[in-house]
């Protein structure tokens, strides 16, 4: 009956994820208006299922550090009461700062929820140093790099854009704008669907590739279904930005969460994409710092939320089972 409850909510937790995350790698193509939501959208849905597939062969790093093990101990991270805590506020958390509008990072809020079902589960002897390298560290620098790459690359593109031929060919800026934007979602399903697969791989019926195709089809219906405010947000209340913005911000991001995927590291996809948007619009002076600040505070409010409400689920479930 767990196992049952485990799978639905770990789809919950995917559909989530894809309400939330899926538009990020596109919102530059609608900011700017270069494509219209629904071309977006689709565009998006597309490149994440591919990335997601293609996590199978490239990372099975990511499914490990998000399984719990070496945060807990192994028999604490195989429990079923455990994962379906962590599916469980994760999911939650997720889907209420979509319902509000805000890009939150669906990494910070498993890593909430794997602290949380863990204090509760051995208090004290959860293992910070392993929380600290491999989780906490790379998403405070994910944003930290961002902005400052996005604000250089952006300086460096708007120079070139000026100084060649291409103002008198816009063709060439948004083909490389589209591509751009689906390399960023590629890279999004590469990186975020090994760690809500995590969950699920205690459940013997599934393999590895099964969990993977399940959650990469909750993760496009959910941004086909769910998307829209979350990607007003993105797209028109960061900054307002062009093509070359758009461009620049994108290539930061996809850059950024390849290689992260590549080498295990779980850093935000929404932390690196923000972060490259708002630098973009630093430099061009239309950022708006008081919804950059809505976003961080909601950032800061997502690891707390996650861990409490995985505590208490996990305190419950453990009671009962």
């Amino acid at each position: 009956m767990l196992l049952g409850a485990l799978f639905v909510v770990t789809l919950f937790l995917a559909y989530s994820n894809g309400a939330n995350d899926n538009f990020k790698g596109v919102a530059t193509l609608f900011g700017s208006q270069t494509a219209s939501y629904k071309t977006a959208i689709w565009l998006a849905t597309i490149t994440t299922f591919a990335g997601s597939v293609a996590s199978i062969f490239l990372a099975e790093a990511l499914i490990k550090s998000f399984s719990g093990k070496g945060l807990v101990p192994d028999a604490i991270a195989n429990a079923t009461d455990f994962h379906l805590a962590v599916a469980i506020a994760a999911g939650l958390t997720v889907i209420i700062a979509t319902v509000a509008g805000f890009p939150i990072s669906t990494t910070h809020s498993l890593t909430g929820a794997l602290v949380g079902a863990g204090l509760v589960a051995i208090g004290t002897k959860v293992n910070f140093t392993a929380l600290g390298n491999s989780f906490v560290l790379p998403l405070l620098l994910s944003p930290i790099i961002a902005i400052p790459l996005g604000a250089g690359i952006y300086s460096l593109f708007n120079y070139i854009y000026h100084k060649s031929n291409l103002t008198k060919n816009q063709k060439i800026i948004d083909i490389c704008h589209y591509i751009s934007a689906g390399v960023v979602s590629f890279a999004r399903g590469l990186n975020d669907t090994p760690k809500i697969v995590s969950l699920i791989l205690i459940i013997q019926a599934f393999s590895i590739q099964g969990g993977i195709i399940a959650v990469a089809v909750a993760m496009a219906i959910g941004g086909l279904l769910n998307a829209k405010k979350v990607a007003e947000t993105m797209s028109k209340k960061i900054t307002s930005m062009n093509h070359t913005q758009g461009l620049s911000a994108n290539i930061v991001t996809g850059l950024l969460v390849i290689a992260a995927s590549r080498f295990g590291l779980p850093v935000s996809t929404t932390h690196v994409s923000v972060g490259s948007i708002f630098g973009v619009g630093v430099i061009s002076k239309t950022a708006n710092a008081r919804v950059f600040s809505q976003i961080l505070l909601s950032w800061i409010l997502t690891l707390p939320t996650a861990a409490i409400l995985s505590g208490i689920s996990y305190g419950l479930l453990h009671s009962i089972s």
